[in-house]
């Protein structure tokens, strides 16, 4: 049995890229040379460990987070490897919302691409402290320092160089330590578990010796213990760098930059030993707060055993039709057969087993300590975001944010079988993805399901019928679109009505107006007592905000309008909340249809790498699709094209693109906001 390891001695990780950047390629090589694994197994294979789901396999994408437990130098590393594509980032967002740590991959030859924005600020959202490994440094155009240069313009990142590359493209061989001043080689052909530590050879010296100045000058900046001895001009010892580097690392000022090669086998293992030297333990960071669920008493969740348990269910998983919750201890421990409390829904959980997770490999375990990441089951009525507690201490961590979906399809049941089986998978796949939404069209009766882009909903569909054997016609992508109004518009209503032998009566006179794009809707009442009671105004606002959950023009959200309560009549016994709802939604619709309505596309922001060739045709096609250029750098011999485009127009944007740049043009486009196109 494994000897339990000290909470200072775990890093929980992740690791976070733009796609193809080699996220799992890294990942694979540390399960292998961790021992974790005893085959490296390869992501153009198929064969990723982390990569298991058979849509996965064969996209060569990551598509979900898989989580796995690894073993180095005394330290036990728990890592989750995220995807890179851009319709699956709630799987980054949730995963770095419970991580200590992260490594951001870079390609050498890309640098910092769209997809790296994106997650790299993701973490500075949960302040998550960062290493960099810029790999692929074997590849036909790398370059170390441009990818360094393009963190400090597009991340605005502090990077620390702690090593050199040896060599570049076919010829890179290793690294140089300027830490420890030696040259680190591996051979090509023994699967990268051996390597020299050497003295760094007299040609490299110079530059070497410049590197490690400017290493010790920017430790010095931001540590006082470092700036005494580099002004005193005394030698800093080893251990002293790494702990400078560390609390510098912790507390966000810096951002230590590593190289190799994952795919030839290059630079793991000194990546490995950074993790443990850089990033933090649960300890080394700020306790969790949350709440009291009564008092709104703010309570501190400290990484001790002892202490009351508090932890976060951050992903929940349908596997062999079983529901699997993920969860991060951040205080206490928590034992199998245990009763939890969910204070969000006021229940009970009982938590049936307790996992240590490889991917979609499970291990029994009988407990779990705080600053674990393991896998529950048993919770039958708690999902993504909520916390569990102890019964005798509650405690409210706060909720997950998740994007609103912007593409819709249209699906309904091949045969009848599948009618029976379709509204439980979905039901399914909504409870392990929050960002996936479902609702009936009146009209047609249709389900029509929302996410996140078109290969989100395809990877969807494709997993309905592998998984649950459900087959089903799909319509073309909707646009999610919104409505909002051109002017002040007007509306007034009475419900006057006997139901079941008691009569209801309510007047409600209001107007609505446009507000500025993002304002969101809001409501003012301007009647006094005597017009209306005020134990009616949240029946009316209740009525104004179901009303404007459905448009005049095609039955979309009204959004960015003022909803202003100016006038109605009561009457005496017969005033009820009903009537006054009822009415204040019938105002609201003519008050809607008065304003003239009109539609609100999403407009997402796009972002085309593309050779300079081609640039005209790219820019033709983008004015074509009512797009509006932003700007036009360039980035590696090409040029990067920053455009907001209507989603509408952006149907098929894939295969124009590759045919009008003979293949080699690439994009990538995210949700900005919602406007006139």
């Amino acid at each position: 049995m494994k000897k339990k390891t000290h909470i200072k001695n775990m890093r929980n990780i992740g690791i976070i890229a733009h796609i193809d950047a080699g996220k799992t390629t890294v990942t694979e090589r540390i399960l292998y040379y961790t021992g974790r694994s005893h085959k490296i197994g390869e992501v153009h294979d198929g064969e990723a460990i982390m990569d298991w789901m058979p849509d996965e396999q064969e996209r060569g994408i990551t598509i979900t987070s898989a989580v796995t437990t690894c073993h180095w130098k005394g330290n036990d590393i728990q890592i989750i490897d995220t995807p890179g594509h851009v319709d699956f980032t709630i799987e980054v967002e949730r995963s770095l919302r419970v991580l200590d740590g992260a490594i951001g991959v870079f390609c050498a030859v890309g640098g910092v691409e769209p997809q790296s924005e994106t997650v790299w600020r993701q973490a500075d959202k949960y302040l998550v402290p960062k290493i960099a490994f810029i790999n692929k440094l074997d590849r036909v155009g790398a370059s170390f320092f441009k990818t360094v240069e393009m963190m400090k313009d597009r991340l605005h990142a502090n990077p620390l160089i702690l090593q050199l590359p040896v060599g570049s493209e076919d010829d890179f061989a290793g690294i140089i330590d300027l830490i420890n001043m030696k040259q680190i080689l591996w051979e090509d052909d023994a699967l990268g578990e051996t390597y020299i530590t050497e003295e760094i050879p007299l040609d490299f010296i110079e530059t070497t010796e410049k590197y490690r100045d400017k290493l010790i000058e920017t430790i010095a900046e931001v540590d006082d213990d470092i700036m005494e001895d580099y002004l005193s001009e005394a030698p800093i010892a080893t251990q002293s760098l790494i702990a400078a580097i560390r609390r510098a690392t912790i507390d966000l000022k810096l951002i230590p930059v590593l190289c190799g090669s994952a795919l030839r086998n290059k630079g793991i293992q000194p990546l490995l030993n950074a993790i443990v030297d850089f990033l933090p333990s649960p300890v080394d960071i700020p306790p969790i707060k949350g709440i009291h669920p009564e008092t709104g008493e703010i309570i501190e969740c400290k990484a001790k055993n002892t202490a009351p348990l508090a932890a976060l269910i951050f992903k929940v998983a349908m596997i062999e039709g079983r529901k699997l919750s993920y969860v991060r201890i951040y205080s206490g421990k928590m034992h199998t057969k245990e009763n939890t409390y969910n204070p969000s829904r006021k229940t009970n959980e009982k938590l049936s087993r307790i996992l240590r997770m490889h991917a979609n490999k499970r291990e029994r375990i009988d407990s779990a300590d705080a600053g674990s990441i393991v896998g529950v089951v048993g919770l039958k009525e708690s999902s993504t975001g909520e916390t569990l507690c102890s019964i005798d201490h509650p405690v409210l961590l706060e909720k997950m944010e998740f994007c609103e979906p912007v593409i819709s399809i249209a699906i309904e049941p091949k045969t009848h079988a599948d009618q029976e089986k379709l509204d439980q998978v979905l039901e399914k796949f909504m409870a392990e993805d929050p960002t996936l939404q479902l609702k009936k069209d009146e009209d047609t009766w249709q389900s029509i399901l929302s996410g996140m882009g078109e290969l989100h909903l395809e990877v969807i569909i494709s997993r309905m019928q592998r998984e649950f054997n459900t087959n089903v016609n799909v319509g073309k992508p909707q646009v999610v679109y919104r409505e909002t109004i051109e002017k002040q518009g007007e509306g007034s209503a009475v419900f006057d009505k006997e139901i079941t032998g008691q009569r209801h009566f309510a007047k409600v006179t209001l107007k609505l107006t446009p507000l500025e794009r993002g304002s969101k809707n809001r409501f003012i009442s301007e009647v006094n007592e005597e017009t209306i009671p005020d134990i009616f105004i949240p029946a009316i606002e209740k009525g104004i905000m179901e009303s404007l959950e459905s448009g005049a023009l095609m039955g979309y959200p009204v959004v960015d309008v003022k909803a202003t309560l100016t006038g109605g009549a009561f009457k005496e016994s017969l005033g009820t909340e009903l009537a006054y709802t009822v009415s204040a939604s019938m105002a609201c619709k003519t008050a809607l249809a008065n304003g003239e309505p009109f539609l609100l596309d999403p407009i997402m922001d796009v972002e085309i790498f593309v050779p300079e060739a081609f640039m005209g045709d790219v820019i033709g096609d983008l004015n074509s699709r009512n797009g509006k250029i932003g700007s036009i750098a360039h980035k590696m011999d090409a040029l990067v094209i920053k455009a907001i485009v209507p989603l509408a127009r952006m149907f098929g944007y894939s295969t124009s693109l590759r045919s009008a740049t003979q293949g080699r043009g690439t994009f990538t486009m995210q949700f900005s906001h919602f406007d006139r196109s």
